[in-house]
């Protein structure tokens, strides 16, 4: 178990160097390009059957124990150590990230965005997942940072040359928004370890902020939660993600929205919530607030795309969903309690499923048309799926729904505990702002159910008054392939999955944050 966790962790790192030598003789194939493509696909396919068989052996009667742990003393005057283990927090996101670059991997192998270099591609994709990976693994606040910091230039390079249009100054916003906020984070990593002694994040779990003044851990908070907000990411620091989605290549777009943002809100959780619980308890009205505006803000936004005229790019929208979304994630964690916590972690696997789908049909849609725009696909020469593909159009219409939180699919279970934890938040917090706070999220689901119907409606049915004014023969759409089948159908399955049998997710999250909000104690 330790030996496949540090595999996991390293795996794709080494696999990237690899992907950088010249093909043995034997494993060309047909060229090259595919020989690499091929190795992106069995590298990212190995961390994942391995993630796999961590969960297989994982210890489901003890989930709010670490393990597979490793702990190995790295520099020794700062006390700082390699350590590694994952728990029930932590495992469903490094299973669902080794699953979405593994999808993005066999996707890519068929469907290489245009740019320089499949070489350079695939060895960026393999940085970029043992960076998250491993967030999602370590237990010291300075190899956290890194491994957080470890993503910023893979995706820079993936958005900056092989996105779409306004790639350039795309990639600068993101690249220039996390860099600050990371900066202000490290502060407050080294202002939390300087003044514990220690940065073991199991430690300073379990100490539960005792070493820590009510200033530091205020100031801590403040620091590490702008630099976590920033990554979420939270309203008002969001509005580089809009832009980084919108130029970004398919696969980008699933990586950033299904694996980076859930690396600012697993951090609220794995280190604010147990090492400065005083200090979170401060800022928790505050952060409730911001994620309510949060959510409706996202939701108007998709609505002013979505409506008919405005020329609203559909890549974009779903950004902007993404907004409102993690809002839900953000009033939980909120919350302080278990229950709030647990929908935040449900809804962080349920956003990078169901969203991760509609990035990738978005990118396929996109690639038939060569455009995203909704007025586009709407029009005339647009979509009407349901006509001309019928089941890509069936397919958007269920990621759709999914993400409005119909009951009996993922996307619900997690806003609805989100919800309930705002009904009644920790001992301590202002029960009347966390209700409105709920008030407000709960129109919020009103408004992103109004959204997406919009969506389905002009892009899977088209617009009948346009289509009757022209004389255009209409346009012949193919309709889902099978290396799509390939990659989508594991998200529909497991959207399904999660909906159907909630108990699979919370049964690893609850011991865990149990313990998390006990201060260590089970």
């Amino acid at each position: 178990m330790q030996f496949l966790l540090a595999f996991v962790v390293a795996g794709p790192l080494v696999g990237a160097v690899a992907a950088l030598l010249p093909a043995p003789p034997g494993l060309k194939g047909k060229s090259p390009e595919q020989a690499v493509l091929r190795h992106g696909v069995t590298v990212t396919g190995a961390i994942l059957a391995a993630a796999i068989v961590l969960a297989v052996g994982f210890d489901h009667d003890a989930p709010s124990r670490f393990q597979a742990t490793t702990d190995i003393s790295w520099i020794q005057a700062l006390n700082v150590r390699i350590h590694l283990g994952i728990d029930g927090i932590s495992l469903p996101l490094l299973l669902m990230t080794a699953l979405l670059f593994f999808l993005c991997a066999l996707y890519s192998y068929f469907k290489l965005p245009a740019g320089p270099s499949a070489k350079a591609f695939v060895a960026l994709l393999l940085v970029l997942e043992s960076g998250t990976l491993a967030t999602f693994a370590v237990l010291d606040l300075l190899l956290f940072f890194l491994a957080f910091e470890m993503v910023l230039i893979p995706m820079y390079f993936l958005i900056a040359r092989w996105g779409g249009a306004q790639r350039q100054a795309a990639a600068w916003k993101f690249i220039l928004y996390t860099l600050l906020g990371s900066v202000v984070m490290l502060l407050g990593l080294l202002l939390i370890g300087l003044n514990s002694g220690t940065f073991d994040m199991v430690a300073l779990a379990s100490d539960n902020g005792r070493e820590l003044s009510h200033t530091t851990q205020v100031l801590a908070v403040l620091a590490i939660g702008i630099g976590l907000a920033v990554k979420t990411p939270m309203w008002p620091l969001h509005s580089w993600l809009p832009d980084a989605h919108t130029a970004a290549p398919t696969v980008g777009s699933v990586l950033l929205a299904g694996v980076l943002l859930k690396m600012g809100t697993y951090g609220f959780v794995r280190i604010l919530l147990p090492a400065t619980p005083d200090g979170m308890a401060t800022f928790a009205p505050y952060l409730g607030a911001f994620a309510a505006v949060g959510i409706v803000y996202g939701s108007l936004a998709c609505l002013a795309l979505a409506r008919k005229g405005n020329k609203g790019d559909l890549k974009r929208l779903i950004a902007y969903s993404s907004v409102g979304h993690m809002g839900f994630v953000l009033l939980g964690i909120a919350s302080m309690t278990p229950t709030g916590v647990n929908g935040a972690l449900f809804a962080n696997v349920a956003h990078g499923l169901i969203t991760g789908l509609l990035f990738f049909l978005v990118g396929a849609l996109k690639d038939r048309y060569g455009t995203a725009d909704l007025d586009t696909l709407a029009g005339a020469t647009g979509a009407a799926l349901y006509g001309r593909a019928p089941r890509f159009g069936a397919l958007l219409a269920f990621a759709a729904i999914a993400s409005l939180g119909l009951p009996g699919l993922a996307g619900f279970w997690g806003e609805m505990l989100a919800l309930f934890g705002a009904f009644d938040p920790a001992e301590g917090l202002s029960r009347p702002a966390f209700l409105t706070y709920m008030s407000v999220g709960a129109f919020g689901t009103l408004l992103t159910a109004a959204y997406l119907l919009i969506v389905v409606r002009r892009v899977c049915m088209g617009d009948p008054k346009a289509a009757r004014e022209s004389a255009a023969a209409p346009v012949v759409l193919a309709d889902i392939q099978r290396y799509e089948y390939a990659a989508w159908t594991p998200l529909v399955a497991l959207t399904l999955l999660a909906g159907l049998w909630p108990a699979v997710l919370l049964g690893l999250t609850d011991p865990a944050v149990q313990k998390l909000l006990a201060g260590g104690n089970s």
